[in-house]
Formats: structure tokens, sequence, C-alpha cells
């Protein structure tokens, strides 16, 4: 599916109207409240100088596969700037697949689990140059370090999404800047 095809899944969630039987109300609300949060980032979201640079000099096409699903609240932050970074050459193209229907994220475990979201890029051979993901380090780091604390889930959830929120998608960018120079 496309970014639009994505978009327009969490208004079919909301109204009721999937077949995913994964879904559950409080699935439903995260993505709810997902939808709120990836607009915000599409409207305001902003891509560095240099990482507008690098993605227009880009000459040859490029599949991106991105592995997420709506109720994934890292991918709420993520996948509107991957979306962002996709729209800046039109040799890019940005296909989403659903995590939990048909996709190839058994090709891209983090630790043998299936962590979302997660970037694959590819040559136009259909070769993989990379992948990243499921979030940048930063906020890797604070959820490890929350992973095993007893302390409530929402706060877990809430200390992640204050450092999204101030790192304003910056080290996305600088984290798939240096996979593309690695190369």
């Amino acid at each position: 599916m496309n970014y639009q095809e994505y978009n327009d899944l969490f208004e079919q969630i909301k109204e009721g109207n999937t077949t995913n039987l994964h879904y559950t109300d409080a699935l439903n609300a995260y993505t709810i409240l997902n939808k709120s949060r990836q607009e915000r980032w599409i409207k305001k979201g902003e891509l560095l100088p240099e990482t507008i640079a690098f993605l227009k000099g880009i000459q040859e096409t490029q599949k991106w596969v991105l592995i997420t699903e709506p109720w994934c609240g890292d991918a709420a932050q993520v996948v509107p700037f991957i979306q962002l970074m996709a729209q800046q050459n039109p040799l890019i193209q940005l296909e989403i697949q659903l995590r939990d229907s048909d996709s190839q994220i058994e090709q891209y475990l983090t630790n043998g689990s299936k962590s979302i979201p997660v970037l694959i890029v590819r040559n136009a051979h259909g070769e993989d140059l990379f992948h990243w993901g499921p979030r940048p380090s930063s906020a890797t780091a604070i959820h490890l370090k929350n992973k095993d604390l007893e302390i409530p889930q929402e706060k877990k959830k809430v200390e992640l999404q204050q450092w999204y929120n101030s790192n304003k998608g910056v080290e996305i960018q600088k984290e798939i800047l240096q996979k593309f120079q690695s190369l």
C-alpha cells in the first residue's frame, strides 16, 4: 500500500471496518491517538537541509519498504518522517506493508522480535541496501532502560513520547543518512 492507503486505514479502523482480528479496544484507542500524532508530524515535521540535499541527489530508482502497523506508538513518530523523506525524490517509491498481514517482517527481526517500524531500502534491482528500525537509538535506550522497571506502562510511554517531541525527527533522519553514507 502507499502512504495515502495507509492513512485511510486509520479511518477504517476508527469506524470499526477492519478484518484484522488482533484489533482490540485498546489497540483501536492507540490507533486513533497515533493518527493525530502522525498528522501533526506530517504538517509540522521538518527535514534537515542535509537530508533534503542528500535525498534530492539520489540518481537511481529505490524502493523503500516500510513495515509498520497503525497501533504502533513508534510508528506514529517515524512513519511521517519517512514519508516526508520519500517525497523528496520521485525516484524513491515508498511501499508500506502491515506487519501482521503479509509483510516481510520475518526477514528483519530485532533481537528475535517483530519490532516495528522497519524501513528496508532497496536498489533498482530489488537488492537490500540496508534496513533501519524500529526506532532511533536514543529512543531505544529509553525503551531498554524502562523495559524491566516496575513503573506504570503509561509512564514509560509518556517518557518516550516526550523524547520524540523534543527530538522532532532529527535522529531518525541522521541515522538513515548514516546508513546511506556507510554504503
